[in-house]
């Protein structure tokens, strides 16, 4: 998931100086929303996997 969103920041920064702004724009969008997503599932990962571990 952080790699799929590395990737469209990348496709962003190439299009934004290739002067393509509204594919910029959409790409940093996905980009943040993937972002927010590892973030979640990552932290929940953490948590819930540790405790797991732990009670066996």
């Amino acid at each position: 998931m952080l790699q799929l969103a590395v990737f469209c920041l990348v496709i962003a920064i190439i299009a934004a100086v290739l002067g393509f702004g509204g594919i910029a724009g959409s790409f940093v969008g996905a980009a943040k929303i993937m972002f927010v997503v590892f973030l979640v599932l990552a932290v929940l990962s953490f948590l819930f996997g540790g405790r797991r571990r732990r009670g066996i």
